[in-house]
């Protein structure tokens, strides 16, 4: 990484450290741009070089995700099948943030609860990265899945991490460790993955 690259990185964990901090403070609807431009010590026009809503603020991520997932179906090994491809994205994804495990996914589903235009982006994130990892698959391994099956496979995939997440997060006394978090998760999607877990050729 470039001394550039670690500058931008830097000042982009700087503006969700504090947009984070002030969603947790004032709530989402009432902070702006601006605050989050003061907190962070920088003009609110520096703050859309890197994102391009108050909405993307809370879905950092959402790319780096989806973008996991296809790095992993596209390094597959030959004995890997969907499902280990998927169980692999998903460890590394939590090894390398905390976005999905960590306070800030927290803050995302407390506020996802009330904020309707915040449920409508997670949403879309989640239809996006359902219809592109899908596609991706039946092209990787286009003997065992087809558009349907692929579908099915990514949505009961990426349905499981969602319900689990809002389960673990819920209520006054939420899961804040980021590692149970994640064991939670991926117990949560081998039972979901189960039936294509016993499909698989090295189950047979």
């Amino acid at each position: 990484m470039t001394l550039r690259e670690r500058k931008r990185l830097r000042t982009r964990q700087a503006i969700l450290a504090a947009a984070t901090r002030l969603f947790e403070r004032d709530g989402y609807t009432t902070t702006t741009l601006d605050d989050i431009a003061a907190a962070a010590e920088m003009s609110k026009r520096a703050i859309f070089s890197y994102f391009a809503s108050k909405e993307d603020l809370l879905f950092p991520e959402s790319d780096a995700r989806i973008g996991s997932a296809i790095d992993a179906i596209a390094a597959r090994q030959p004995s890997d099948g969907p499902v280990q491809v998927l169980m692999r994205a998903m460890t590394t994804t939590a090894q390398e943030s905390d976005d999905l495990t960590g306070r800030r996914a927290a803050l995302r589903l407390r506020l996802m609860r009330t904020v309707p235009a915040l449920r409508g982006r997670a949403l879309q994130h989640q239809l996006d990265a359902q219809r592109e990892i899908a596609r991706h698959l039946v092209a990787a391994f286009p003997t065992d899945l087809d558009p349907i099956s692929a579908a099915a496979l990514t949505g009961a995939f990426i349905g499981a991490v969602t319900a689990v997440l809002d389960l673990l997060f819920e209520g006054e006394d939420p899961v804040q460790d980021p590692a149970e978090v994640q064991a939670t998760i991926l117990e949560a999607v081998q039972v979901a993955l189960a039936p294509w877990l016993r499909a698989s050729p090295e189950n047979a």
